[in-house]
């Protein structure tokens, strides 16, 4: 698959299989991303690789409890509402239980942080497709970088105090009968362009 299709075909899995990557395929990953521009070429993105099922579980668990501590309104970003309503119901899992969740994270001072970060993630997620296996942006972390609990936990990963989560995206094969993501074309129905 050559770098264009990769990107083409790209589409969020939120379905995964309980099986675990490939060590060298998430190295792959994890170099993509590393590889991605940065202001200045500054290179401040700190990853974190999380394979262990508890800790996945443990960040599913505070994330939720985040959440269901909200309220949220008509006027409440939808995907931001969507976790609240589900986490105050019970059992959500904002990484859609993929055996991989790729946490990137940044300083908090630093004027690129977002920038960088999403171009790391968006390497990943390209590269991911490229070697078969599907990927979803994840925010729920980047709403919740200020929440204590959290903020203790991912202390205890490793996070920098200066630093905090812009991005997130989670790895694994696609519950699909072959475990190819799907990459069946979507129109476009916004991102106008304009020529001058």
């Amino acid at each position: 698959m050559d770098a264009f299709e990769a990107i083409l075909t790209r589409r969020s899995t939120r379905k995964y299989r309980p099986d675990a990557v490939e060590p060298e395929k998430v190295k792959r990953v994890i170099e993509a991303g590393r590889f991605a521009p940065s202001g200045g070429n500054n290179q401040m993105n700190h990853f974190f690789i999380v394979r262990d099922v508890a800790a996945l579980g443990k960040l599913n668990a505070l994330a939720e409890s985040a959440f269901a501590g909200m309220e949220a309104d008509e006027s409440t970003y939808p995907s931001l509402r969507n976790s609240i309503l589900l986490s105050k119901k019970g059992g959500y899992a904002f990484s859609y239980h993929a055996p991989v969740l790729i946490i990137v994270a940044n300083r908090k001072d630093y004027g690129n942080n977002m920038a960088d970060t999403v171009a790391a993630i968006e390497n990943m997620m390209v590269a991911a497709n490229a070697l078969d296996l599907g990927s979803c942006y994840i925010n729920q972390l980047y709403w919740l970088n200020e929440e204590p609990s959290l903020l203790a936990y991912l202390r205890g990963l490793g996070l920098k105090e200066e630093e905090r989560v812009y991005g997130a995206m989670v790895l694994g094969y696609a519950a699909t009968e072959d475990g190819l993501p799907v990459r069946a074309p979507l129109a476009r129905k916004g991102n106008e362009v304009t020529f001058v």
